[in-house]
């Protein structure tokens, strides 16, 4: 685990992850062959939100191929494009991962976790139980319209833009620079950290 994901964190109450717990997740990467990083966003507004947001962290753990080494801060977020107070708030929270499975490998997983917690497309912008994005992969820029990298809202996203800020100050968005930098151009408002709710590193 690099130091930017331990040390420096823009917000002051967040605490470094115990150095026990990070060799335990780089001892882990043994399994792993020239593994990439991948960073995912995850949302929730139906149900237990807190509950869905950490079942997930431990869903993508258990998920061959998949090392999570880093969880972000919990955020809270309104609704986007739907009326105001028509749907409960958003818990929104970033994970940073090493991988070896390639991209579409991994977005598959991404929809069996969200399966698994009975995410159901009906409409866009509708509520869901759990909502798990690939924001980046590696360097990957890529326009293909099954997974288009890095996803094509993040940049302009405060309530992904902030957490992955928190947990990883000198992050860089493929094609678009540096995370800190984009979150400084866009606006914060209905994005607040929930600095009394807390995800677990998995174990």
């Amino acid at each position: 685990m690099t130091a930017s994901f331990t040390e420096d964190h823009s917000d002051p109450t967040v605490q470094p992850v115990p150095a026990s717990v990070v060799r335990q997740v780089d001892a882990a990467d043994t399994t792993l062959h020239n593994p990439k990083r991948a960073v995912l966003s995850l949302g929730a507004n139906l149900g237990n939100r807190l509950e869905t947001l950490q079942g997930a962290v431990d869903a993508l753990e258990d998920t061959p191929g998949v090392r999570v080494k880093a969880v972000s801060p919990v955020y809270e977020t309104e609704p986007w494009g739907v009326e105001p107070g028509s749907q409960p708030s958003y818990f929104n929270a970033v994970v940073l991962l090493k991988t070896t499975l390639p991209p579409s490998s991994l977005l598959e997983r991404a929809h069996a976790v969200e399966e698994a917690f009975h995410r159901v497309r009906d409409e866009r912008w509708g509520a869901r139980t759990l909502d798990v994005d690939i924001v980046a992969y590696a360097d990957v820029v890529d326009d293909d319209p099954q997974l288009t990298l890095p996803h094509p809202r993040a940049h302009e996203r405060a309530f992904v833009l902030a957490p992955w800020h928190d947990v990883d100050p000198e992050a860089e968005l493929p094609g678009h620079g540096a995370v800190a930098r984009l979150l400084d151009s866009v606006t914060r408002e209905g994005v607040t950290a929930r600095k009394d709710l807390e995800l677990q590193l998995p174990e």
